[in-house]
């Protein structure tokens, strides 16, 4: 045994120990042990990781962030997108045999648009304030800011954009008044660090012609066409009404004997902005639940394992807050503790750390079972918090009192810096997903929540 590092010896003899007792290879149990791509220090791990650690893999759950991501694409509250969505993560839970429910709730009307580019489809945002559920084709004709001084005088017949960092705010009324068919307004960011999303916008007066809210990505490709040439569009506006959107809850009970320890909650919204397919806002922390059932499915646990999908955060945590609002206190209170993930896979080279956040601030039962699992997996110096942040699906837990914390990549400044393709078009899988940094999350929220569910 010269040579070899008495920690090394035991730790090999527990995972052989471990992958024994819940019918894990040996192999792949051993191979939990080693320094995993992203940590920076070597795993000390406790038997109840290895199942989890061992298992779980981030090309599985990118094959469900294609057919959200790529297939499905924006998923908007209550729209055909998102029920699509719904019916896909329904399936897959029940083909894992969970006990599924899914929870209908209503939704605000949603003013949508699409351009046709050639073979490019753009999906934007719609003035409740213009023409809706109209379809209009011609020629496109950039005007700048919308400043009346540079403002053709004729543009009948043809679609107008305009974009800038400050847009003149009567621009839309002097092209209908122009004769214009349509209205693009774009806006841009003066800097580079965020682009900004489409948009439904807001008019003062309203016009009988659609007006369209533009991504920022959209205007610099629909402005990269015209510098080359004609730039020939085909829009529609829609107006979405009488809408329902949709919770996806999927639980497995307890499996060891003993009196009801409560149940273990692990969610992530799957809904996206308009415009935007959402890949890792939030399709990374949807896939990393499908993941994590798949792994966690057939594990012994003393509490129940229930997985969330939310509808309609983007619209303000609505399918979060009805599913809690819903709940009796004696449900409530059953629930030891709630993973919110949400933005769990930016490829984005500044967002490098793994926050835990809490509204509050303060440490709690999923925060404290994240954190240790970092220090366990060997990713703490990669890791933060807890600090104080709301604005995900952990709020109406915590407003509850129970338990919560949100878990997501961001800048090393705080959990305010967040990629720029945030909300776009470009939040793709091709542009803002790393393997790697899915890994990490599926490792930590897998030991975390298995920790959770062993204990009494």
């Amino acid at each position: 045994m010269a040579g070899i590092r008495r920690r090394d010896v035991l730790t090999g003899a527990v995972a052989v120990a471990g992958a024994a007792a819940i019918g894990l290879n040996p192999a792949a149990a051993s191979a939990a042990t080693r320094q995993h791509p992203g940590a920076v220090q070597e795993p000390q791990l406790l038997f109840g990781d290895y199942p989890v650690v061992a298992r779980v893999r981030a090309r599985r759950a990118l094959e469900h962030l294609r057919v959200l991501s790529d297939d499905i694409g924006p998923r908007i509250a209550g729209t055909a997108g998102e029920h699509r969505a719904k019916d896909y993560l329904a399936g897959v839970l029940r083909k894992l045999r969970y006990q599924v429910t899914v929870q209908p709730f209503p939704v605000a009307d949603k003013y949508l648009g699409e351009i046709r580019l050639g073979r490019d489809s753009w999906q934007t945002g719609s003035s409740p304030q213009g023409t809706q559920d109209v379809t209009r084709e011609a020629d496109v004709v950039d005007v700048g800011s919308g400043a009346p001084e540079t403002f053709p005088a004729d543009v009948t017949g043809k679609v107008v954009l305009y974009a800038a960092v400050t847009n003149d705010p009567n621009a839309y009324l002097l092209a209908a008044e122009r004769g214009a068919v349509a209205v693009l307004i774009g806006r841009l960011n003066a800097t580079p660090d965020r682009k900004l999303s489409a948009f439904s916008p807001t008019l003062a007066t309203p016009v009988q012609i659609p007006v369209l809210g533009l991504a920022q990505v959209q205007v610099e490709r629909l402005r990269a066409k015209l510098a080359a040439g004609r730039a020939r569009i085909r829009l529609s506006s829609v107006h979405h009404k009488n809408l329902t959107s949709y919770n996806v809850i999927a639980e497995r009970p307890a499996t060891l004997p003993g009196p009801d320890n409560g149940v273990v909650m692990v969610s992530a919204h799957y809904d996206s902005v308009p415009g935007s397919p959402g890949a890792n806002d939030d399709g990374s922390g949807t896939v990393l639940c499908l993941e994590l059932a798949r792994v966690l499915r057939y594990l012994p646990t003393n509490k129940a394992i229930r997985f969330a999908l939310w509808g309609s955060e983007e619209y303000g945590l609505v399918g979060s807050r009805y599913y809690v609002n819903n709940l009796s206190d004696a449900e409530a209170g059953r629930i030891a503790g709630c993973l919110q993930n949400d933005m769990v896979a930016t490829s984005y080279d500044p967002a490098n750390i793994y926050w835990l956040l809490s509204v509050d601030g303060a440490d709690n039962a999923v925060t404290q079972a994240v954190g240790a699992a970092a220090g366990r997996l060997g990713y703490t110096p990669r890791t933060k918090g807890p600090v104080a942040r709301g604005s995900s699906d952990h709020v109406p837990f915590f407003e509850r009192g129970i338990a919560s914390g949100n878990f997501s990549w961001r800048g090393e400044g705080g959990p305010a810096l967040l990629e720029p393709t945030y909300h776009t078009p470009e939040d793709t899988i091709a542009d803002n997903v790393s393997l790697e940094r899915l890994q990490v999350s599926l490792e930590l929220i897998g030991a975390a929540a298995y920790d959770l569910l062993r204990r009494h």
